[in-house]
């Protein structure tokens, strides 16, 4: 009866590995982001950089057609949401991906982990996710909340700066980035500021910064919020007596377009620059501003990289989605060239990579651009919350 049974099994696994697996015949991408407001920069460059990886693959991701269905939040958790929805059972998408803010990918990610419809984020990345509230489908191809922030942070104490203001917005990424501010920080913090999300108009924490008089000023202030803060910032002279400093996305090019030759001299952390030297980054860089007629953004970038990611794990399982654990295996293996230059995924599916010191100044054709400076801030940096994550 043994020999009978161990032949039957045999027999069972032989069939099954000589069943071919139903591979798609394309691959569908549902991209929800911020596309229209203040904003909209932000998941406009998330956007241009995706669609340029598929362009240049020919249209093609892994070797199948892409889909790529495009949805603009507004800006709104509960559209955000309805959109997660709507794209994951009825228009039956094989990966999500797109989302800006923190706060509408939180809505919308239960969507997807109850849909088991794999997300990639090329830019939100809440500090829950990173730790207890881990899900296996759920993978960070930008970097963690708190990590441009902890960069700064370290940078603000190796210049031996004493007094600290911080601002940022009243929502998770918010709390995040001064969390991890302040986790690398070793002045003192003179005041800690959360401002409403989306606020344009800064004169009343201008006046506290003046009578504050710190040497240091972080912000955290994505998309036109920042750019707001910047233009009034210069407006009112603070620069004189405090520096400024900032996270990557906050004075990077779609902040420096509109701002100007104010920019000048702005140092800001990052985990990406124009001038990395790695033949993928070189590439981008080239193919983004022939394509768009702008230099790309650190944004561009994720979006970019999180495309080449799709493109490597649908080829690596041969377009086959429906086995959900070797997709996830395909997608952690992170098989792609990367514009960072070397790309991992920690435990926990968030990213172990570098973080630059970057200076924004003028290139050889006079163009404001944000440059590498020195070497790296961080070394192979994961994140805060990986040890609470239950994930292997």
């Amino acid at each position: 009866m043994r020999i009978r049974v161990a032949a039957s099994l045999v027999v069972a696994s032989i069939l099954a590995m000589s069943e071919p697996a139903l591979a798609a015949d394309k691959v569908k991408v549902g991209f929800v982001s911020t596309l229209s407001g203040p904003s909209s920069a932000l998941g406009i460059d998330i956007r241009d950089g995706f669609l340029l990886a598929v362009k240049l693959n020919g249209g093609r991701l892994g070797g199948l057609p892409a889909e790529v269905v495009i949805a603009d939040d507004q800006f709104k958790p509960d559209v955000g949401k309805q959109l997660f929805e709507r794209m994951i059972k009825r228009d039956k998408v094989d990966f999500m991906t797109g989302v800006v803010f923190s706060n509408i990918l939180l809505a919308g990610l239960p969507e997807a982990v109850e849909g088991k419809t794999f997300y990639l984020s090329p830019n939100a990345a809440p500090s829950p996710i990173a730790g207890k509230e881990c899900s296996p489908y759920f993978f960070a191809v930008s970097w963690p909340n708190d990590a441009y922030h902890e960069a700064a942070g370290q940078y603000a104490t190796t210049k031996g700066f004493k007094n600290a203001y911080l601002i940022a917005p009243n929502y998770q990424a918010g709390r995040d980035s001064l969390a991890g501010f302040k986790r690398f920080y070793k002045g003192k913090v003179a005041s800690e500021v959360y401002t409403k999300l989306g606020q344009l108009d800064y004169a009343a924490e201008l006046a506290e910064i003046r009578a504050a008089k710190p040497d240091v000023l972080y912000i955290f202030l994505p998309g036109g919020m920042g750019i707001n803060f910047i233009k009034q910032f210069v407006a009112s002279g603070l620069g004189k007596t405090t520096t400024l400093l900032v996270p990557g996305f906050g004075s990077d090019q779609d902040v420096i377009r509109p701002v100007g030759e104010a920019m000048l001299g702005i140092y800001d952390t990052a985990h990406w620059g124009i001038d990395l030297p790695n033949a993928a980054n070189k590439r981008f860089v080239a193919e983004f501003e022939k394509e768009y007629k702008r230099l790309p953004s650190v944004l561009a970038s994720q979006g970019y990289d999180t495309a080449m990611l799709i493109d490597a794990a649908v080829r690596d399982v041969k377009g086959n989605f429906d086995n959900k654990e070797a997709l996830r295996a395909a997608i952690k293996a992170a098989r792609f060239e990367s514009t960072r230059g070397e790309f991992k995924f920690n435990t926990n599916q968030f990213p172990i990579q570098n973080y630059y010191l970057r200076l924004i100044e003028k290139d050889a054709q006079g163009r404001l651009v944000n440059k590498v400076n020195g070497p790296p801030v961080f070394v192979n940096r994961g994140d805060a919350y990986v040890q609470d994550c239950p994930m292997k």
